[in-house]
């Protein structure tokens, strides 16, 4: 099954829509299909985006991009500290 990969954006959008839709009395199940999800996919959206802004939806991206980048740079610091470790002691 092909996955659709909307972007923190689109996923405020479409959970403001739905908020708008549930407000008409519509239920989740008719929320989730007129904005094209699953029900599972609009509770998962909304427990990981549900209060936030845009902005704070992008500055949430940008903390999750830099987090990866430092942790893959103490994994090689860490690499580069086993290596020397490993060759101070003479046992290669």
């Amino acid at each position: 099954m092909a996955r659709n990969g909307h972007s923190t954006e689109q996923v405020i959008a479409k959970l403001r829509e739905a908020e708008v839709l549930l407000a008409q009395g519509k239920t989740v199940a008719q929320a989730a299909k007129q904005i094209g999800v699953t029900v599972v996919t609009y509770y998962r959206w909304r427990k990981e985006y549900g209060g936030l802004k845009l902005g704070q939806a992008r500055r949430m991206k940008e903390l999750e991009a830099e987090n990866a980048r430092l942790k893959r740079l103490l994994a090689e610091a860490e690499l580069d500290k086993a290596i020397l470790r490993e060759a101070a002691s003479g046992k290669y």
